[in-house]
């Protein structure tokens, strides 16, 4: 009987899996598409990952001049999305690591990603220390920003 269930059980594995490749079509790669994403052979890119952690002023910095920060702060991961140099931004969730956000640069070295992310308000006054490191991930990552903004609410008036 335990044999049985088991040659049953990879039958049906072995069922889904042939059903799961018929049912969903290989999609056709699109030469245009990559060219225009910067992929390589494999779909992927260079990018620069920044890990911004918390800095030596963050509990220094309180009030309006925080507010003031943080409103920088967020025009600059709008600017910098909107031209095309930034794929990804966002905050983590609370955690042991100091780790407050983090950014995926669209260039391909450290030394251009260290002068984009001195523009950001909140790294320039201390709250934020960024670390910055390689990284090679899809290319796909830069269709993210303009899917948000399909995703996005307007703000209310």
């Amino acid at each position: 009987m335990k044999r049985t269930l088991v040659a049953l059980a990879l039958t049906l594995a072995a069922l889904s899996l042939s059903a799961a490749e018929t049912a969903a079509p290989k999609p056709a790669f699109d030469a245009d598409l990559a060219k225009r994403l910067g992929a390589d052979e494999r779909g992927m890119k260079m990018y620069v990952l920044c890990i911004l952690r918390t800095g030596p002023k963050d509990a220094d910095v309180k009030g309006k001049e925080r507010e003031e920060i943080f409103a920088g702060h967020f025009a600059n991961i709008g600017r910098l999305s909107a031209e095309g140099k930034l794929a990804v931004a966002g905050p983590f969730g609370k955690n042991d690591k100091t780790w407050r956000g983090l950014y995926i640069f669209n260039v391909p070295t450290i030394e251009e990603a260290e002068k984009l992310v001195v523009l950001d308000p909140a790294v320039r006054a201390g709250v934020f220390v960024p670390e910055l490191v390689p990284w090679y991930g899809s290319a796909a990552m830069m269709v993210v920003p303009e899917t948000h903004q399909k995703l996005q609410k307007p703000p209310k008036e």
